[in-house]
Parts: C-alpha cells; sequence; structure tokens
C-alpha cells in the first residue's frame, strides 16, 4: 500500500474505531484528534528507527557526544501543522480536508499551544531541538509535563487576569506515557554525615521519594527521518493513595501526599513572591535534574558498560540556571551511586556540562537560601558545599589574598546558593546568546570568571526554526522566494541569502507587497474573530510582541503613541498615513508595575477609540493571550518591528529576527542582536536610536537625572503629565511615579525618558521611508535575506563546533 492510501486508511480507522464517526461527517475537532493520532504514530515509529542508527553509529564513532538539553521550558506551540510540513504529509492533507469544504487552518486552529513554556527561553528551546532534528544531531530535550500551562491571560477592563491554561485534553495526544521507565527523586529527610578510615559516610532518613514518569513528545526534522525526543517528567508520590488514612475516614488526608507530589508538575513557574511559591520552584528544578540526570547515566551505562568516557560521549547543556541542580546532582550520582572519587567523579561532569546564560539582570540572577536548599536536597546541598570550597581554593591559587574575587565568584556567599555561579564552575563552556551580551558577560557579570579562564568564553548567537516562521507561517512569501532562488534554501539555511540579489527588481518588489498586505488583511481577519476589534488593513503595522517586562520599555512606545494621540487632538485633521499599534504581551501574575502597562495601553486604546476622527488615524491593540500560533499570524503581518529594550539589557531577542525574516523593518536601539542585525542589513536598512551601552553606564555613573529630561522636552512633559490625568476614566499615577520620583531607587531606571527623543527621531525617519514604496521593499527583501545568519541552524552548528564537539549522525 502506497504511503499515501496507507495515511488514510489510518484516519479512517481512528475515525470510526475510536470517535465513533467517518471521514465525511467528522467536525473539524474530530478531524484534529485523528490526523493528531496517525501524525503522532508517525513520528514514534521514525524515532525508533532513528534511535537504532544513532547507537549504532556511536558504536562505531567512540567519543562523538549525545546532546541532553534541559530547560524549564519549552514553547512548542501547536505540532500538528510542523509535523505535516516536515514529513511531507501537508498537501495530502490539505486536499482532503478541502474535500470537506474546510481549509488547513479550520483543523489547525483546534489544537491548543503546548502549555509547556512562557517567552524567549522556550521557544528558543523549541527552535533548537527542531533545528537539531533537521541537522541530524543525536539529541534529547528534558523538562517538566507540566498540567497548567503559565496562565491563559484574560483582559477585564484593562486588567490582566490569570486563567488556567488546561491544554492537556487537546494537546496530550502528542505526549507519549512512558509507564514502565520511571525513576525517583528524593526530597527532605533527616541527614547525617562522618568520617571514617574509608573517607566520607553519609545517611539519609526518612526522605519524601517522588516517582517521575516520563512522557516523550516527538520531534522532526525537516527533510530527513531524524526524530528527536522531547522527555517531559510527571511528579506522582512513589506510595501512591495513602489507604489507611482512607479506611480511617480521612479521605481529605488519603489524597494529600499525592496531591503535594503532583503540585511539583501542576503549573508551569508557581509564583515566587510567596516562600511556599519559591520552595515549589526550587522543587520543580531538582526534580527535572535529577530525573534526567539518572536518565542519561542509566542509558550510558546501558551503551557502554562504565564511565570512563562519559565526558566524550555526551554533553548536558543547561539552558539558563534553572537545570544549574544537575551538576551537584551529577557528582551525587557518580560518586554515591557508583563509588567514584571526587576528581574522577568531577572529571566527568564538567567536561561534559555546558551553560547559556540568558540574562544579565540581577533579579533573574537566581538564588536560593542555603537553609532552603541544605532543607529540600540535603545529599545535594553537601555536594554544593564541597564544590565551594574548593573553587575557593582554585581562585586564591589564581589570585592571592584577593578575598573579593573569591567571595564574588564563590557558590555559597550571605547565607544564599548563587546558580549562576555554580552554573559557571561546573561547566566546561559558557556563553551568551549575542555578540554584545556575550562581551557584557566578560567584561562584566562574570568578569572575574573570565580572568581566571578566558578560555571558558564564548558566544553563539541565539537563531529561530525558519521553517517554521517563514516557510509554514508564510507560505506565499515562502512561494515567491521558491521562484526566485529554488528550493534549496528551505534545507540549506544559508542559501536563503541568494534573494539578496532581487532587493532592485521592481516585479518582485510588488509581489513582496501583495503579500505583505494580504497576510495584513488574514491577520487582521483573525483578530475581528476572535476578539471583535476591527483593523485597517491599510494602516502601518506597528508591532511590539514581546514578555512584559520594564527593560523592554513597551511603556516609552505608550508615551510616543500618548504624545501622537496627543498631536492629533490639537489637529484633528493633519495628512497622515492611518497607524496600527499592536502590542501583545503577557505579565508575570506578582508582577504589578508591567500589569499597570498593560492597563496603561488598554485605557489609552478605549479613549482612543471614543473619537471616530482620531481613531480612523490612530489605532491601538493590545492582543490578548499571545502564543506561539498567534505570532504565526502576527508576524507575516508586522511592517515595523519594535526592537526598544535600554541597551545592555536584551541578551539577544529572537521575537526581532521572526519579524525581520517575514519582511518587517526593525527600529530598534544597538542592544542584543539588534547589533548583527544592522550588521548584516547595513545601517540603512534598520533604524537605530537610543544610548549605546556604555553611555547608558556613563549616565549612571553621572546620576542620571530623569526629572531634568522630563523639564527640558516639553513633547515628552505633556505625555507623561497625561499619566496623572489618565485615559478612560483611569489615572496612572503610579507610573507617573516611576519615571519622576527617586522612590523606586532611581527614577526611571530602564532610561524611557532619556531615550524618548531619538526614538521620535527614529520613528519619524521610519515612516518617511515607508511612504517610499520602493525603498521599502528593498529594504524588506534585504532583512528576509540576510535573516539567513539568524537561522537556529547556524546557532546548533556553532554550538556543535564550538562547545559541544560534536557531529551530525549522518557525517559520522
Amino acid at each position: 500500500m502506497e504511503q499515501r492510501e496507507k495515511f488514510i486508511a489510518q484516519l479512517n480507522d481512528y475515525l470510526e474505531d475510536s470517535l465513533h464517526t467517518d471521514f465525511e461527517h467528522a467536525a473539524p475537532e474530530q478531524l484534529y484528534k485523528a490526523l493528531a493520532r496517525v501524525v503522532n504514530g508517525q513520528l514514534r515509529e521514525k524515532y525508533v528507527e532513528f534511535k537504532h542508527k544513532k547507537n549504532r553509529t556511536e558504536k562505531e564513532s567512540f567519543g562523538k557526544k549525545k546532546i541532553y538539553y534541559i530547560c524549564m521550558e519549552f514553547l512548542m506551540g501547536q505540532s500538528l501543522k510542523n509535523a505535516l510540513y516536515c514529513l511531507g504529509e501537508m498537501d495530502t492533507v490539505r486536499e482532503l480536508v478541502e474535500r470537506r469544504g474546510l481549509s488547513l487552518d479550520d483543523v489547525f486552529d483546534c489544537e491548543p499551544d503546548a502549555g509547556l513554556g512562557n517567552g524567549g527561553l522556550g521557544r528558543l528551546a523549541a527552535c533548537f531541538l527542531s533545528a537539531m532534528a533537521t541537522g541530524n544531531y543525536d539529541a534529547t530535550g528534558f523538562s517538566l509535563r507540566y498540567e497548567y500551562g503559565l496562565f491563559r491571560q484574560k483582559i477585564e477592563d484593562g486588567w490582566q487576569v490569570e486563567l488556567p491554561d488546561n491544554w492537556i485534553p487537546g494537546g496530550g495526544v502528542w505526549l507519549n506515557k512512558k509507564d514502565d521507565d520511571p525513576f525517583y527523586v528524593t526530597f527532605y529527610g533527616k541527614y547525617h554525615e562522618w568520617w571514617d578510615a574509608d573517607g566520607l559516610k553519609f545517611s539519609l532518613e526518612e526522605p519524601q521519594v517522588i516517582k517521575a514518569i516520563p512522557y516523550d513528545m516527538y520531534v522532526p526534522g525537516a527533510g530527513n527521518d531524524a526524530v528527536e525526543r522531547l522527555r517531559l517528567w510527571r511528579a506522582i508520590d512513589y506510595e501512591g493513595f495513602d489507604m489507611e488514612s482512607f479506611n480511617s475516614g480521612d479521605f481529605t488526608r488519603a489524597a494529600l501526599r499525592n496531591n503535594r507530589a503532583e503540585a511539583i508538575t501542576k503549573v508551569l513557574y508557581p509564583p515566587d513572591n510567596i516562600e511556599e511559591g519559591k520552595e515549589l520552584r526550587l522543587k520543580q528544578q531538582y526534580f527535572m535534574v535529577s530525573a534526567s540526570c539518572q536518565n542519561i547515566v542509566r542509558d550510558h551505562m546501558q551503551l557502554y558498560g562504565t564511565l570512563d568516557n562519559f565526558h566524550l560521549a555526551n554533553v548536558i547543556h543547561i539552558n539558563d540556571t534553572h537545570p544549574a541542580l544537575c551538576i551537584p546532582e551529577l557528582m551525587r550520582i557518580f560518586m554515591d551511586d557508583y563509588g567514584c572519587s571526587w576528581d574522577y567523579a568531577w572529571e566527568r561532569v564538567q567536561g561534559s556540562v555546558s551553560y547559556t546564560n540568558h540574562t544579565v539582570l540581577a533579579e533573574a540572577l537566581e538564588k536560593w537560601k542555603t537553609s532552603q536548599i541544605q532543607a529540600l536536597v540535603p545529599r545535594v546541598f553537601s555536594v554544593i558545599s564541597e564544590i565551594d570550597r574548593r573553587f575557593r581554593g582554585y581562585m586564591y591559587s589564581k589570585f592571592p589574598g584577593d578575598d573579593g574575587k573569591v567571595n564574588y565568584t564563590a557558590v555559597l556567599d550571605g547565607g544564599q546558593v548563587r546558580m549562576a555561579n555554580l552554573s559557571v564552575i561546573g561547566s566546561h563552556k559558557v556563553n551568551g546568546v549575542s555578540a554584545l551580551h556575550s562581551q557584557i558577560l566578560k567584561d562584566d557579570l562574570f568578569h572575574d570568571f573570565f580572568l581566571a579562564q578566558p578560555d571558558k568564553f564564548t558566544n553563539v548567537t541565539n537563531g529561530i526554526a525558519y521553517r517554521r516562521w517563514l516557510c509554514q507561517a508564510n507560505p506565499k512569501l515562502a512561494e515567491l522566494i521558491d521562484e526566485c532562488i529554488g528550493t534549496a534554501y528551505r534545507r540549506d539555511d544559508r542559501r536563503l541569502e541568494d534573494f539578496f540579489r532581487f532587493r532592485q527588481d521592481a516585479a518582485v518588489c510588488d509581489r513582496l507587497e501583495q503579500i505583505k498586505r494580504d497576510n495584513k488583511v488574514r491577520f487582521a481577519e483573525k483578530v475581528k474573530k476572535n476578539s471583535g476589534i476591527e483593523i485597517d488593513p491599510d494602516s502601518i503595522f506597528i508591532v511590539q510582541a514581546k514578555r512584559l517586562h520594564e527593560y523592554k520599555r513597551q511603556l516609552m512606545n505608550a508615551l510616543r503613541i500618548i504624545s501622537r494621540y496627543q498631536m492629533l487632538q490639537d489637529d484633528p485633521d493633519i495628512d497622515m498615513r492611518p497607524e496600527t499599534y499592536l502590542f501583545a504581551a503577557k505579565a508575570a501574575p506578582s508582577y504589578f508595575l508591567a500589569k499597570r502597562v498593560i492597563e496603561l495601553i488598554c485605557k489609552l486604546s478605549e479613549e482612543i477609540e471614543r473619537d471616530p476622527k482620531i481613531s480612523s488615524k490612530l489605532k491601538v491593540v493590545f492582543l490578548e493571550n499571545y502564543s506561539v500560533s498567534m505570532a504565526e499570524g502576527l508576524m507575516p503581518a508586522t511592517e515595523i518591528s519594535e526592537q526598544i529594550s535600554l541597551a545592555g539589557k536584551e541578551a539577544s531577542g529572537t521575537g526581532n529576527m521572526k519579524m525581520m525574516i517575514n519582511g518587517a523593518v526593525t527600529i530598534g536601539t544597538l542592544d542584543g542582536a539588534n547589533v548583527e542585525i544592522r550588521e548584516a542589513v547595513g545601517p540603512d536598512s534598520i533604524f537605530i536610536f537610543g544610548k549605546r551601552e556604555h553611555e547608558v553606564r556613563q549616565a549612571l555613573q553621572e546620576g542620571y537625572n530623569a526629572f531634568e529630561v522630563y523639564e527640558s522636552d516639553p513633547v515628552l512633559k505633556r505625555a507623561v503629565d497625561s499619566l496623572q490625568k489618565g485615559f478612560a476614566g483611569k489615572s496612572f499615577d503610579v507610573l507617573n511615579d516611576y519615571l519622576l520620583m527617586p522612590s523606586y531607587s532611581i527614577a526611571d531606571p530602564y532610561m524611557c525618558l532619556l531615550d524618548f527623543a531619538d526614538y521620535c527621531r527614529a520613528h519619524d525617519d521610519i515612516q518617511a521611508a515607508y511612504e517610499d514604496r520602493r525603498r521599502w521593499n528593498t529594504m524588506s527583501i534585504e532583512n528576509i535575506a540576510k535573516a539567513a545568519r539568524f537561522a537556529a541552524d547556524r546557532s546548533i552548528r556553532d554550538y556543535a563546533d564550538r562547545i559541544w564537539n560534536t557531529a551530525p549522525v549522518s557525517d559520522r
């Protein structure tokens, strides 16, 4: 039977046997479930075949490394569309559903986004796993199987409300439960240690043991036979249901033990503004790394039967500091379970672990109370203490008598366990995620580490899964590129740059403009369908889509929009192209200031809509519950990409790359990957404003005075003053105080006011360029072509060469 007929037969069998319907009568939701079940089965079969190939290759090529990528989140989005694209079955399914009078989107929209991530960190991990599959690398991702995602965002009267993100009923079809392969994770207990003639001895009495059940999600490569595994851990109580309490009539207590265990994987990122939430976050992190490390070591021993080559055969990559406890956990496993000496174990840990830093923000560099870790994982804390003691000795040997350097780089200091320091110490390589960010790590955050071990530090700039964000999300643009340069770029990202030679081609520019407008129409229709909000597709789409945080400066964007609103209040008859400002962001549940910025944007929008004359020229839309699937419609419709963080604060960004590859032109600071975008497209195809990173530092050193800036700029002053009166009946004096009052440690800490005037100047420039349609479309083509530099495929090649020392399975 041919593959197509086999696929259709399996689809019909599932519809009839499991859903009790047939193809002609199945609802879109039933078609989605049936398609997902069939495709998941195909991926499972391909994974088994690829696994056998990998293991055969490992035996033939001793010393090459398996890649284990551990991350607290993997923002996978929807799986069906990506799987069909990678398997080459999109046309088959399109033909089938169109026979029913349905579109592919009717079916795809039935799938919820997998609730396994939050923002850029998780989306990067998902992009990398996809790129590793396409590149034929031997890779496994590890994370947690969250029952609920971060939250489902609801805007009520301008205020963000968090609702449960119950994604499992629709998305659970992609999870393959492996009951027969559990691991066991130990918490708490009475810990004692002592020395005898044979060395350190310890005991752990009455611990809490949690069972880790794996659920495997399969991630296919594009145009090859590779399928990677994302293994997600679910927590349940080891002893199961408390029947004794149940039989005695204490039904609440009977369920309590298992409820406490299951809470570990109940929700992504519990609130960290309360002690119970902090403890649960720490529990999540250790549960994830312990189960994962046990799994890695078990698999290695099954393949090789020795730990001698562990660091030569494996790389364990920790994405940010959340998995940092894998370093002492591996030491514990090697020493306690396999009887290894400290030095033997440390060589294998440090030789296999590598670490990507994602932030220079002090509040995001995790620090845990020593008492908390000591109580939760006492044996692991003992290992951490020894790591700290030995590294202090190493630093004193490098810098005799320099207590400052030793204390700054130590793991334990001031009653805290510093996870970033632990990550650096236990890794053989450390990287930032853009050239600027990596330099800041060496010059500032990790400077003392760099002085001691300069060869440990390198850079790998982030990248995106361009097949998803271009070929799948923007198929008409991909078709145009196919016609111009062929389809080789769909496999080899470097070939996308060939599109650059068409930047002056009038016919290609015209086609590109029509494709962009069609994408704007399509997105506007979706917004109207979902929210009732009408957007003019002939207005200019100006988009800021990213997590809501002070340093990302959505507030500065809002201040400029206020100034535009005030300009139109003064003269409603100004001749201007209509402007639509699209915001998409979630604020952390306990981040009050960020929620007030969302409220400001929503209330400003509400007030503008009350004046039909002004609202025909100026529109502000806050897109509720931003997600990967929403972004797949938004990115192709974007014309101006807002990347306006304070210089030196954004590690890289990837939204900038997704908009760029869809033809948007960037307005931004020289921060994160914007620096490299400017290098790629040249200074005339990106619009840069604001203070540079060294100028920001200088302004802070000299005593930045936000009030002086405010007083010196009448446009800015008027916009800021309007916050106290507010919009749509709501005052925003809190935001006014934040910008002007030094009670916030420093007024305007992320310098919205300082960069405001230059930001307005850059907007005038970019919007003037927009009116020159030939110039604009030329810039758009230049951005698309030069986005080849920001493919995740390139990032993975860099990791493989600079950090992991591995090669694709097919190249071995």
